[in-house]
């Protein structure tokens, strides 16, 4: 065993390795860390976690007590609320002891003998990291297709079984997404394949089971800067290609009882022109933003008769409600809407006689339409939650307005009460005078001295929006008198579509002095100081974190970035990188001089200075497909050597696993205990 003493901080060595473009010269002295294969690299990755676990030693013993406590709260033998498809009820379940879920099927009535159709704990044996994915049943409900990945990069290969003797097929398809659909032939898959480099998904390939011959290429996605998918409508008519880049869309159809025939185009594609089609009654729906339609609108068009000149409105542009999306029913249509930052369910009868909005009386909850895969049904199933209140699935009889819960989140802990928190909504002013959303839940009894230890958390990238959700996890922060908060920054559609817009391309820094300024807000209302403030993101959340500790590392005692995106310019100009091409329009390109400049005034492993830096623990996975390992490798080890301070600066690597972390069920558990004995070491908190 190494002493404590023993372990120094790894020192990277410097290899220099100029960089040129534009004119500018960069020289970035840790380039060689892209060799994932090398010795050198791992023996660094092994180093630092070694550094790693040697500092938090004394944490040991805390962190498995946190891990007990998290585990202890979460409900073992648990299964997912039943749904019914073609005939066959659907469970997911989960033993006690076991760390991956059970997937099942009765036919016709829950009263009916249990059908396995996978266990992932006998299938995950030997494997140090296992995702099953996919789960496609094809029409007659006798076979299944579904993928498998092993490593963590999410490249799954496709296998078929067959439900009736359980055979696993010789049909073995490599490199894909893992998701297939089945034509209703019962013998025709289609499945989209990934670039084995960048792992693009760019071609959709046609499978006939047993035929040993080649697959057949049926589309391929020839820009770079698109990816594909494809999939099935619900109304089981049409097998669809989906194209899509950050801004721009366009769909392929073909009729699933013509599995030889060629797809169509549904609308080629327009730069700028975003829309998604749902299926229905001879008509096809589109959630388009047509017309600079900017939160988007809802039309229609004959299913003969595609393309944009035929398409007409059905739900209008409001500037005040962003359109998230539709559910399509024989009688009704459900659709999800966001006013103000808040979800709404609106229901509307076809024939109009009806039009109303589900009842919701929070300001930090979530709400969202759940598994609705039956048309003629009046039943519409959706979750809800809060920060205060665990997650229910709920049945909503959309004639009666009646509705049952079928099943609220267990919190097996005797010492959970949810009239114990209390959650609110408050406002920050940002530098350009807009007003900040945050969502905040804390334990009863806290006094806003500035003395409590608080943990803010964001995103903002992609339009992604963190609602404000329910976690047990999150308990162990709270109940040890953390404050947690959601900052809900521009870069997603908290607050509609302009809030993405202006949190992107030549907008971006807007992300981070949102941030800054909700943690100005914080302190300044006494919420907590700059001695108790903590941050943390992930992936892009992770870039964010980079940029606040190089613009205002004062405001912060700690920071945990997980598989942060902070090698910004280097990897937007690698396009043999996986998803480079397709960010373009999130980040810019920085082939244009005017991107290029832009990115690297906040890209943060270039912004990296001689100064003092919060407490850091970065964490990553040697596998990870989306934010590369060598991102935060090069990062701490430039860190490490600028720094002036003798603040905690950890790297923690996943040597088996990718941008989720571990794959198991409460192995990752393991990784929230040391992130939450990080931030409880630095209060001072051991129990």
């Amino acid at each position: 065993m190494i002493k404590k003493s023993d372990i120094h901080p790894p020192i990277a060595k410097k290899i220099p390795h100029q960089l040129e473009n534009h004119g500018d010269v960069r020289i970035d002295n840790y380039f060689w860390m892209k060799d994932r294969e090398h010795p050198e690299v791992i023996d660094y990755l092994n180093a630092e976690n070694a550094y790693c676990d040697s500092e938090m030693a004394h944490t040991k013993d805390f962190q498995s007590d946190l891990f007990d406590e998290m585990k202890a709260r979460i409900k073992e033998d648990d299964s997912s609320v039943p749904y019914k498809y073609n005939g066959y009820w659907y469970i997911t379940k989960f033993e006690k002891g076991k760390d991956y879920p059970i997937y099942t099927r009765k036919k016709d009535s829950l009263d009916n003998p249990e059908e396995l159709l996978f266990d992932c704990n006998v299938m995950a044996e030997g494997e140090s990291y296992f995702k099953l994915a996919g789960i496609s049943i094809s029409p007659d409900n006798k076979l299944v297709s579904y993928g498998i990945d092993n490593t963590g990069r999410r490249n799954y290969n496709i296998y078929v079984k067959d439900l009736e003797t359980h055979v696993v097929a010789s049909d073995r398809i490599e490199s894909t997404t893992g998701s297939s659909s089945w034509a209703n032939d019962n013998a025709t898959l289609f499945y989209t394949k990934k670039d084995e480099v960048t792992l693009r998904a760019f071609q959709v390939y046609k499978h006939r089971l047993g035929d040993n011959s080649e697959d057949e290429l049926v589309f391929e996605e020839g820009d770079d800067t698109f990816g594909a998918a494809v999939y099935k409508s619900k109304s089981r008519k049409y097998i669809i290609i989906a194209c899509y880049s950050t801004l721009t869309n366009e769909y392929h159809i073909l009729d699933a009882d013509n599995p030889e025939g060629r797809f169509q185009v549904f609308q080629p594609r327009i730069r700028g022109l975003e829309y998604s089609i749902s299926h229905y009654d001879n008509h096809f729906y589109i959630l388009t933003n047509k017309d600079k339609a900017i939160n988007f609108k809802l039309m229609k068009t004959p299913e003969s008769d595609t393309e944009i000149e035929n398409w007409t409105e059905v739900v209008a542009h409001r500037n005040d409600v962003l359109l998230e999306g539709i559910d399509i029913f024989k009688d009704y249509l459900v659709v999800s809407e966001r006013r103000n930052g808040l979800n709404e369910i609106r229901i509307k009868r076809w024939d109009g006689s009806e039009d109303y909005y589900l009842p919701f009386d929070n300001e930090t909850y979530t709400a969202y339409t759940g598994t609705n895969v039956d048309f003629d049904t009046e039943i519409l199933r959706y979750g809800y939650n809060a920060m205060t209140t665990p997650s229910s699935v709920i049945e909503f009889n959309m004639r009666t307005k009646t509705k049952i819960v079928l099943k609220e989140q267990e919190v097996l802990d005797k010492n959970f009460d949810k009239d114990n928190y209390i959650s609110e909504r408050i406002w920050a002013t940002a530098e350009d005078g807009t007003k900040i959303p945050m969502s905040v839940v804390y334990r009863k009894g806290i006094k806003k001295d500035g003395t409590n230890p608080l943990l803010q958390y964001a995103y903002g990238s992609y339009g992604s929006t963190m609602d404000p959700y329910f976690s047990t996890i999150r308990l162990s922060l709270l109940d040890r008198g953390f404050i947690y908060v959601i900052t809900h920054i521009r870069g997603g559609e908290y607050l509609g579509r302009d809030w993405y817009e202006n949190g992107k391309l030549l907008n971006k820094k807007n992300t981070f002095s949102d941030f800054i300024a909700c943690s100005v807000h914080l302190i300044k209302e006494r919420y907590t100081s700059s001695q108790h403030l903590y941050a943390m993101g992930g992936s892009a959340g992770g870039l964010l974190m980079g940029a606040i500790i190089n613009t205002a590392p004062e405001l912060y005692n700690g920071i945990i970035a997980a598989v942060p995106f902070v090698d910004v310019i280097t990897t937007m100009l690698d396009d043999s990188i996986p998803l480079t091409t397709g960010e373009y329009d999130e980040w810019g390109n920085p082939n244009d001089k005017l991107y290029y400049d832009y990115i690297k005034s906040y890209s943060p492993y270039d912004n990296v200075e001689a100064k003092a830096y919060p407490n850091m623990l970065i964490t990553t996975g040697l596998h990870d497909s989306q934010v590369q390992y060598w991102e935060p490798a090069k990062w701490v080890a430039k860190l490490r050597d600028l720094k002036i301070d003798t603040n905690k600066l950890y790297l923690k690597t996943n040597m088996d696993a990718g941008h989720g972390g571990a794959s198991g069920r409460f192995e990752s558990l393991k990784e929230d205990a040391e992130e939450f004995a990080f931030l409880l070491d630095l209060e001072g908190i051991s129990s």
